[in-house]
């Protein structure tokens, strides 16, 4: 991990986006390979399944890595599933990151 207090360029500010994946995503360790891919992009945020069987929770960090989570839930998700379609909504600039890190909400 890096610290450090410069501002990033426009257009690779910090954003904030709620998501929920429909189809096959519950028990097919689908939060379990998104925690590992938001880690691997360097995301934080949260992850859980819903009592309705999808999963949605929410992912915040560089605009650019979002975008690629975005894309991997859409497309490609944990090995076993069989997404039908993402849904992202309220997506927002923000100023600081207020998760410390990308957890498994139970």
């Amino acid at each position: 991990g890096g610290g450090g207090g410069a501002a990033m360029a426009d257009g690779d500010g910090l954003v904030s986006v709620d998501y929920e994946v429909y189809g096959k995503v519950q028990g097919v360790f689908f939060r379990k390979y998104t925690q590992g891919e938001a880690k691997r992009l360097g995301l934080v945020g949260w992850v859980q399944n819903t009592s309705h069987g999808t999963v949605q929770g929410q992912i915040q960090g560089p605009t650019a890595r979002v975008r690629e989570l975005q894309d991997w839930l859409r497309k490609i998700g944990s090995p076993q599933s069989s997404i039908s379609r993402a849904e992202f909504s309220n997506e927002k600039k923000i100023e600081a990151l207020e998760h410390k890190e990308f957890q498994i909400v139970k």
